[in-house]
């Protein structure tokens, strides 16, 4: 089959939420992107969430019913130029100069209005000065920011524009979800898929819609079929005309792999993932926060210091940057994977959560309560509290339950 001009994920992207699939507790009737689009009420935003789940589709479907001039930037490759020639068709919005700009979809209503929406995909990589530029911009409504990231942006936002923008987490697409999504490419494609395949490509999307979708135009594409089967799904991802997707399943599973080199202790094979993501076009930020997690996920008590080490590591990274800092990743991953391992601590935290969870929240014992008061003295508020014993300090409910096994 020829290769259309555009990707199968674009061409049957959604024009509006008669189509969308997925994030129903942000989309579903009276939620909140529900009731925005419905009303044409648009804040600045912030979408977070992993890659192909809906983050760019929302705000192309905000912008078409807000009818507000619509750039749309990439932080990979757009600068303060751009920024700066957005600023300039605010304060000077003729249509004429927002054509030649080229960068966002006329809307064609025939007045100007009084300010623009700017979607910046991948806004955890604008430094600090080029969020700082657009924050006068947005704090008086010019632009409507709505930004896209796949990181946490408490800690990739500036403060100052994270506080005026509303934090919306989008959640990876369920393997029905990824199913549904499939049936239209399958459409689009004109082609048939067997039930078998369809399965593939759900468990592979790994809940990213643009990764099953590229995976089945690229099967088409390649063996020119009208039957799609589970062996032309798997010769596909080994083809080398596929490029590899930093930004796709490629990612998490050498992220995953990654993890599981340094848990089983293999350092050998921590140190060539590190070095597949990193040459990939990998965020050493992103590697360094998931050691980070690791230290004390997986090490633990075992060796406190490890955390110690990871957040050093993390810091070298966010203050050195490429090239330098794959020297501290190096010697990061190399002490992590060597250090011993014990899962205690996270384990027993989470077997309390379990509790919490399905007990609610039981009765504080009496002893154990704060008394500010006379009256809560009087009511037995820290009576008969001691310091140091070896009575159980749980409610009734659970008393005497261990949720620490310190063998992990």
């Amino acid at each position: 089959m020829s290769q259309p001009a555009q990707p199968l994920a674009e061409r049957i992207r959604p024009r509006d939420l008669s189509g969308f699939v997925g994030q129903a507790h942000l989309v579903g009737e009276g939620k909140p992107l529900y009731r925005a689009l419905q009303q044409a009420t648009i804040p600045s935003m912030i979408f977070w969430g992993p890659p192909g789940v809906g983050k760019t589709t929302l705000a192309r479907m905000i912008a078409a019913v807000s009818e507000k001039p619509f750039y749309n930037l990439s932080a990979v490759s757009a600068g303060k130029a751009d920024l700066r020639q957005i600023v300039e068709s605010v304060k000077s919005p003729t249509a004429k100069s927002r054509a030649q700009m080229q960068l966002f979809d006329a809307s064609g209503a025939a007045e100007t209005p009084e300010n623009v929406i700017l979607f910046l995909d991948e806004i955890h990589r604008f430094n600090k000065a080029q969020q700082d530029f657009l924050l006068p911009y947005v704090e008086d409504g010019a632009i409507i920011l709505i930004g896209a990231t796949t990181e946490n942006p408490s800690f990739e936002v500036i403060s100052a524009l994270l506080s005026r923008m509303q934090v919306f987490t989008l959640n990876p697409l369920t393997r029905a979800e990824i199913e549904a999504i499939v049936a239209r490419g399958v459409a689009a494609l004109d082609i048939r898929l067997d039930q078998d395949a369809v399965g593939f490509l759900a468990n592979y999307a790994n809940g990213d819609a643009r990764a099953a979708l590229n995976l089945l135009e690229n099967s088409a594409r390649l063996y020119g079929e009208r039957q799609i089967g589970v062996h032309h799904l798997r010769e596909t991802l080994q083809s080398k005309h596929l490029r590899y997707d930093k930004t796709g399943e490629e990612h998490y599973n050498t992220i995953s792999a990654f993890i599981k080199s340094m848990r089983a202790s293999d350092v050998d094979a921590a140190l060539y993932y590190l070095a597949r993501m990193i040459d990939s076009g990998e965020d050493p930020k992103f590697v360094a926060r998931r050691m980070v997690i690791f230290a004390s996920e997986d090490i633990g008590v075992a060796d406190s210091s490890a955390l110690a080490v990871a957040n050093d590591v993390f810091r070298a990274v966010e203050t050195i940057g490429l090239p330098e800092c794959q020297f501290n990743l190096a010697h990061g991953v190399v002490y992590l994977a060597r250090a011993p391992k014990n899962r205690a601590a996270g384990n027993a935290y989470f077997a309390a959560l379990d509790d919490v969870k399905e007990l609610g929240n039981l009765a504080i014992p009496l002893h154990l309560r704060n008394a500010p008061t006379q009256l809560m003295r009087e009511l037995g508020y820290g009576d008969g509290y001691k310091a140091y014993t070896d009575e159980s300090l749980l409610p009734e409910a659970i008393e005497g339950k261990r949720y620490y096994r310190p063998g992990g």
